[in-house]
């Protein structure tokens, strides 16, 4: 028999098809948490909201449960905000507003433990490792992902859509970006290394560039998406200046499903499931509470804001600014645990508090905050742990002198994951990041299984403390 969260998933399945069939048939993905709903049980006495998405009395579906009871679920009409924005928009192509960055020859840079990528607009993206050998000889093992192959790799697509109007109508490409649906434009690099894995074929890479205000054409991730072809992700606030490519936090979708008569307000088996998990979660979240908040925490929280650009909040890839402590200060409250770091985009953010946890969070003004607990330290989990992996990576400067890089740490035992049954854990990457900002603080979350997480957090303050590293990895105050 069908359980209350296969209920529920079954009417956002339902939902989606009908949210396809109002858009004229147009086919959606296979249902996940992009555009997020949420199911209210109103009762009979309601009045459909007049304002913001749009909903019509005739848009709706009838689901039973396995109890028979029957509920008149009625379903959004999800279209987008900004419409007539974008209709009026007059101003230059995504490409040409790109253009300057690709006339000017700059490169952007990301550093992983092993790999360097570099990125030169317009030219080409490069994957090295150098290693200097006995006798200062630097040896660099390289790879081409791509290459552009015209003159001018903006011209062509603009063209044709100066050209033909119906081409700026066609639907710009989006990709999930920790959760929010993120516009892009792309721009495709072929001719790369050849590929031993396929046949020699070329590698290539998409170059997908994003608006963000506050960035400096950031690489913020590189995946390698089937054998020899990558996906790029870079932020740029060139793209800001384009209504269809700004950010938009997804809004939550109500259901809203009125039970029909000899029905409960709500479906019994739901009632009770919701009755359980309330009494499981009420002692444990006492506990954490006070475990998560101190005076010094507390001293320290109205820090914890995003950067603001005008009227709008602007939510980020996780840059924040916690310029208000100086330096010495913010790494005794940072390494205290006392003073956490903030982040994330779209519908989560992330808290970390070094030694003490990693939280995932959503924030709503009517529902309050959802929080998911993605690990908690255990020196000794971490000391294990660390046996087995490399808590510390090292780059050689070129004295051949060598200075701790990155410094990786566990967090274990989170709250229990429903796809795996074990509870959810963390491996926090802890980078060194310059910056024109000295307490600027960049976070972003990999999921590479599921619930099995990678957190990284670049700073300029980790800059300091990256070589007080002990053989774990643990950091200290510099002396």
């Amino acid at each position: 028999a069908p359980t209350p969260r296969a209920l529920l998933c079954g009417l956002l399945a339902t939902a989606a098809a009908a949210v396809a069939a109002a858009e004229g048939g147009r086919a959606l993905p296979q249902l996940s948490d992009d555009i997020p709903f949420r199911v209210n049980w109103p009762g009979t006495e309601f009045s459909l909201p007049t304002t913001g998405i749009l909903y019509k009395e005739d848009n709706y579906i009838i689901m039973t449960t396995v109890d028979k009871e029957k509920y008149k679920c009625i379903l959004p009409l999800i279209a987008s905000g900004n419409e007539e924005e974008e209709k009026d928009y007059k101003g230059p192509t995504p490409g040409e507003l790109l253009e300057p960055l690709f006339k000017q020859s700059s490169c952007s840079y990301r550093i992983e433990s092993y790999w360097t990528y570099e990125v030169c607009h317009g030219k080409h993206i490069r994957q090295y490792h150098e290693e200097k050998e006995t006798g200062q000889k630097i040896n660099i093992q390289e790879y081409y992902l791509g290459n552009m192959m015209i003159k001018n790799p903006l011209s062509e697509p603009d063209q044709e859509e100066k050209e033909n109007p119906k081409e700026s109508a066609k639907e710009i490409p989006t990709k999930n970006i920790e959760g929010q649906m993120t516009p892009y434009y792309p721009v495709e690099m072929g001719n790369g290394t050849p590929c031993s894995l396929r046949q020699n074929l070329p590698r290539s890479s998409t170059m997908m560039y994003i608006c963000h205000p506050e960035a400096k054409h950031e690489i913020l991730s590189v995946a390698e998406v089937t054998t020899c072809e990558y996906e790029v992700v870079i932020l740029t606030p060139l793209l800001c200046n384009h209504p269809k490519y700004r950010f938009r936090a997804s809004p939550v979708n109500d259901i809203f499903c009125q039970s029909l008569p000899g029905s409960p307000l709500k479906p019994h088996n739901l009632e009770q499931l919701e009755k359980q998990q309330e009494m499981m979660k009420m002692p444990l979240r006492r506990v954490k509470e006070e475990e998560m908040h101190s005076t010094k925490e507390e001293k320290f929280s109205s820090i914890h804001k995003p950067v603001a650009v005008g009227s709008h909040q602007l939510l980020t890839v996780g840059t924040t600014h916690i310029s208000k402590l100086t330096d010495d200060q913010l790494i005794k409250e940072f390494l205290s645990g006392s003073y956490c770091f903030h982040g994330g985009v779209g519908w989560w953010k992330y808290e970390f508090c070094y030694g003490k946890y990693v939280h995932q969070y959503h924030e709503d003004k009517e529902s309050g905050k959802t929080s998911v607990v993605v690990g908690t330290w255990s020196k000794e989990e971490h000391i294990e742990w660390s046996r087995k992996n490399a808590a510390r990576t090292y780059y050689l400067r070129e004295d051949g002198t060598q200075t701790v890089r990155m410094v990786s740490h566990f967090y274990g035992n989170g709250d229990v994951c429903d796809l795996t049954d074990k509870p959810r854990q963390v491996t926090v990457k802890l980078k060194c990041k310059e910056s024109d900002s000295p307490h600027a603080v960049t976070i972003y979350m990999l999921e590479p299984h599921s619930c099995q997480y990678i957190l990284g957090v670049e700073s300029p303050v980790i800059c300091k403390i990256l070589d007080t590293a002990d053989e774990y990895g643990l950091l200290s105050v510099p002396s």
